[in-house]
């Protein structure tokens, strides 16, 4: 099992930007695929972006297609999302999570271990 530690979440306005890390204890991250989830109040947790073992791949939601990326630093042991152009509809609680394979995946059900999440608000 890797534990994971979200941050640099916070308040921001419509159209700025912030960058979240995710940082892994436990194992390395180098044998994981990665992801980011986002939950918003009242509504189902959904799949935001996703990236290989080694960062080849990745994966994102049609939502935030162009104006996020996702990355990670396996010497650092850290998975990142940098967030532009944010929206209020992408106010959220936002959850890195660990896929035990090397596979981008999108599905919810695909990854093993979660973070406690970050609160990202977005306001108009």
């Amino acid at each position: 099992q890797v534990q994971l530690v979200e941050s640099g979440g916070g308040l921001v306005q419509a159209g700025g930007s912030l960058r979240l890390s995710c940082a892994a204890s436990g194992r390395s991250l180098s044998m994981y695929a990665m992801g980011w989830f986002r939950q918003a109040p009242g509504k189902e947790r959904e799949f935001v972006a996703g990236i290989s073992w080694g960062g080849g791949s990745t994966a994102y939601a049609d939502s935030v297609k162009g104006r996020f990326t996702i990355s990670r630093d396996n010497a650092k042991n850290t998975l990142y999302l940098q967030m532009n152009s944010l929206k209020p509809e992408d106010t959220a609680v936002y959850y890195c999570a660990a896929k035990w394979d090397r596979r981008v995946g999108t599905s919810r059900n695909e990854y093993d271990d979660w973070g406690q999440g970050t609160q990202v608000t977005v306001s108009s």
